[in-house]
Formats: structure tokens, C-alpha cells, sequence
């Protein structure tokens, strides 16, 4: 199999070759490589590449659940993997190792997934931008360089959008995966709380709001995959309600009725929303309508916006503490602040200096949060929103050369309709319905009531029959 081939596939598949004994582990192997080597670097989204002994484990083997042997990227996260180190985008943290696997990996691997790198990401995965020091340089857009591809999954969607792989990791603690999908032009989709473990070293990420998942360019994929990670781990905090047999058998599967949709027309705190991302609604309205849904226009919850993302950058700031903290235990720094960039610094002082009390507050906000979204949400199968509210930014737009609440807060403009479904704990997808006049992505979310990914998988698959988007290539 040659690369012009492999990227033409999606991982079911590849994986079907494979089963098929019309393509080998090694050879897919070989194409993700020689791909990775001669587009990712025009972009800078891959780090800690072991591509010869990729191939090798490649060579050697055994398939296994549903994707066989597929070449795989695992973000820069923290997930933890012994095959590859991991930085989470930080100088401070450049080439550690780790021990043991993470559960999520564990599950990644026995689904036939083959990580053979790492992704880029933000520092501490904190933007939606992807420009981390650690790396260099910026993290760009393959569909337009002097943009971002997103954050903090930036170096992920970059890979998939390329088609270096059909199916990359990905993670989202206030948009991190719907966003870089929307900027990048494919399939994003953040698993309910509770569906997708995070063990075994920690029980939740961000007070709750973080969720691992996958990005993809076709939504069979992502709902297989969902299909190999998904389920509780013993002693998580959080529980999702009972998943299905399977995802993907479910995936094309008519509705018994018309399902009820939102249509969300404005966000909070007078936020503008470009044209362009309003475009991209009113169309995705349209087809769901053509669909048979019954679409209705509505404003949404009087939230409390600007204090919701007070709490935000305090449990942020908490967990930059802590996890600085934490490593210089292990390994004490006294030049540490120089290998923290701007905002990160400013976080960390935030975070150390902050009281038990404010914690606590900010933790009920996003309680109080989700309680409203989905006392709301009651009666309702889903919510159509943007997913931004701008086309993808110019780099160095939204930077981490100034504070960490002005950069937050100017983050939270950018991703308004995003983070509140984490505290939610909701379900939601990034569709790549609608383009620019000058041909960027602009991607449509669609939110799902608490559990209910079938649902999501189900609306997008109908969407993506009727609005295909997956042959869309940047080159």
C-alpha cells in the first residue's frame, strides 16, 4: 500500500484490509510515517516520534480488537504511555517517563491502536490555541498556516485533517477536542463524564470538567472507537448511565420519532458570534429539518457567563499549582519559573495563593451550571449551537504573553458555547458542516442529553450521509 491509498481510508477501513490479510500492519505503519515525515512538520503537530520503532512493534504485530493494528497518535496530555514520553507542552516537564500505562491506553491498545508519537498541545492544555515554547514554534492550521489549528488537541486535528491518521487521541476539559476539530474541518466528539476513564492515578481532570475521546474524519470511527474505551473504571468518582451493546451497530439505526432540537440564535454577556459561525447553524437547522427533526429557535439559559469563567480560571489555576507542585516534589527546580511561559506562571501564583473557600465556590458554580443547562435541556433530545463563536484565529491572536485571567477570559469569547456542557458533564459533537468564502472549517455542536452519545452519533451520521465532509482534504 502506498500513502496516496492509506489516507483514503478511514480506520474501520484500513482495519477491514487488515482483517483481510490485503494490507499488513508494517505497511500501514510505513504510510503513516513517510505521511508524518512529510506534512507534520510544515505545521509542527507531532512531538516524541519513535517512527523506526514503530515499525518494528508494527512488524511483529498480533492483531487486535476492532482496528487490528492501526497507526495512532496519542496527545501530549498526560495520558501516560511506557512508549512514549510526554512534556503536557511544558519546558518544565520535557521527556517524562513514564512507568506504568494509563487505563485509557490500555484500553487504546487492546482495540488495536499502534501510537507511534505524540500531538501537540498549549501548555498544560490550557488554550484553545496550540502555540506552546516547548515546541518551537506555533502549531498551524494545514487548511491556512497563518492560523491556528485549535487547542488543545491542535496537533491532534492537524494529523487527522492531513491524513497522517483516520484516528487520533484527543482530550477536552472546556472544548479541547470540539474546538480544534471545528478549526481543522472533521469529527470531534467529548464522551459524557464518567464514560471514558482517567485512571489509574486520578480519578477526574479539572473539578470534573475533562474528558478523553477521539478525533476522527468519519463518525463510524469515532463511535467504534467509543465502542473500545468507553466504560466505568472501578472506584471513578463519576459514572455515566449503562452504554450500549455497541456504538457503531446502533450508528445507523432510524429514529422512532422526530427528536426535538434547540437551536441556540446568541450566547451571553453580548458575545458576538461572526456571520460565518451563524451561517453555519442556520444550515445545519436546515438539514436537520430536511431530516424530519423538529428544530426550534431559542435563546439559551440566563447563565451567569462571566462568573462561570471566574470559576474556570481558579480551578485552572488550582490544577497548575498542583501539578507543578507535584513534579517539583520529584524533581526540584529552582529556575522553574523560567520554564513556565507567561500566563502559566501568573496561574500558578493564582493557584497557590487561592483559598479552600474559592475552590469550593468554583466547583458549586459548575455544579450550578450543569443544573441549569439540563433542567433546561428537559424535553429536549439535543442543542445545536456554533461551536465558535469566529472563524479560526490568526496565531498569536489568543496568547499566553500576558495574565492568565485576561487570557482565559479571551478564550472564553472564542469558545462560549463550549465549556458550560462540560460542567454539564453533557455529551457533545463538533460537525464540519459549513466553510468560509475563503475555505476554512467551520463547524456546527451538537449537545446530547447526560449519557446519551448514541443520540449524537446517530444525528451525525444522519448528517454526514447527507452532507459528506470526510473526502475534504487541506492539500
Amino acid at each position: 500500500m502506498k500513502p496516496a491509498e492509506y489516507e483514503t481510508y478511514d480506520g474501520l477501513g484500513l482495519a477491514e484490509l487488515l482483517r483481510d490479510r490485503q494490507v499488513s500492519a508494517e505497511e500501514l505503519m510505513r504510510c503513516a510515517v513517510q505521511l508524518a515525515e512529510e506534512r507534520a512538520p510544515a505545521v509542527n503537530a507531532i512531538c516524541y516520534p519513535r517512527y523506526e520503532d514503530a515499525i518494528l512493534l508494527a512488524r511483529r504485530a498480533e492483531p487486535r480488537g476492532t482496528f487490528g493494528a492501526l497507526p495512532f497518535l496519542l496527545k501530549d496530555s498526560g495520558l501516560a504511555s511506557i512508549f512514549l514520553p510526554m512534556s503536557i507542552g511544558s519546558r518544565l516537564f520535557a521527556g517524562t517517563i513514564s512507568s506504568a500505562d494509563a487505563t485509557l491506553t490500555k484500553r487504546f491498545l487492546a482495540d488495536g491502536f499502534l501510537p507511534f508519537a505524540r500531538t501537540t498541545v498549549p501548555e498544560f492544555c490550557m488554550a484553545p490555541t496550540t502555540e506552546a515554547v516547548q515546541y518551537g514554534g506555533p502549531t498551524r492550521n494545514p487548511w491556512e498556516l497563518t492560523r491556528s489549528p485549535g487547542g488543545s488537541s491542535g496537533g491532534a486535528a492537524a494529523a487527522v485533517a492531513l491524513g497522517i491518521v483516520p484516528i487520533a487521541h484527543g482530550s477536552d476539559g472546556g472544548g479541547s477536542i470540539r474546538i480544534p476539530a471545528s478549526c481543522c474541518g472533521i469529527f470531534g466528539l467529548k464522551p459524557s463524564r464518567g464514560l471514558v476513564p482517567h485512571g489509574p492515578l486520578r480519578g477526574e481532570g479539572w473539578g470534573g470538567l475533562a474528558s478523553d475521546g477521539v478525533l476522527t474524519r468519519t463518525v463510524r470511527d469515532s463511535a467504534a472507537a467509543l465502542d473500545g474505551i468507553a466504560g466505568m473504571e472501578q472506584g471513578a468518582p463519576y459514572a455515566a448511565p449503562p452504554r450500549p451493546r455497541s456504538y457503531l451497530d446502533l450508528l445507523d439505526a432510524p429514529f422512532e420519532r422526530p427528536l426535538r432540537i434547540q437551536h441556540w440564535i446568541s450566547g451571553w454577556s453580548n458575545i458576538p458570534i461572526a456571520s460565518e459561525c451563524r451561517a453555519a447553524t442556520e444550515r445545519a437547522a436546515e438539514l436537520l429539518r430536511d431530516l424530519g427533526h423538529d428544530v426550534v429557535e431559542t435563546l439559551p439559559p440566563p447563565l451567569k457567563y462571566d462568573s462561570f469563567i471566574d470559576a474556570i480560571i481558579e480551578v485552572m489555576a488550582a490544577n497548575v499549582a498542583v501539578t507543578v507542585n507535584g513534579h517539583l516534589r520529584q524533581k526540584p527546580d529552582t529556575a522553574f519559573e523560567q520554564k513556565l511561559e507567561p500566563a502559566l506562571l501568573d496561574a500558578y501564583h493564582i493557584g497557590s495563593a487561592l483559598s479552600a473557600e474559592r475552590y469550593v465556590l468554583a466547583i458549586n458554580r459548575f455544579h450550578a451550571t450543569g443544573r441549569q443547562l439540563s433542567a433546561y435541556m428537559a424535553g429536549h433530545d439535543a442543542i445545536l449551537t456554533p461551536t465558535l463563536t469566529q472563524p479560526p484565529v490568526k496565531l498569536g491572536t489568543i496568547s499566553t504573553a500576558t495574565d492568565f485571567r485576561s487570557f482565559r477570559r479571551q478564550a472564553g469569547r472564542y469558545t462560549t458555547f463550549l465549556a458550560v456542557f462540560n460542567a454539564a458533564g453533557l455529551p457533545a459533537a463538533n460537525l464540519p458542516l459549513h466553510r468560509t468564502a475563503e475555505n476554512l472549517p467551520i463547524g456546527v455542536q451538537l449537545v446530547g442529553q447526560f449519557g446519551e452519545e448514541v443520540t449524537i452519533l446517530r444525528l451525525a451520521a444522519q448528517l454526514e450521509a447527507i452532507a459528506p465532509w470526510h473526502n475534504q482534504q487541506p492539500f
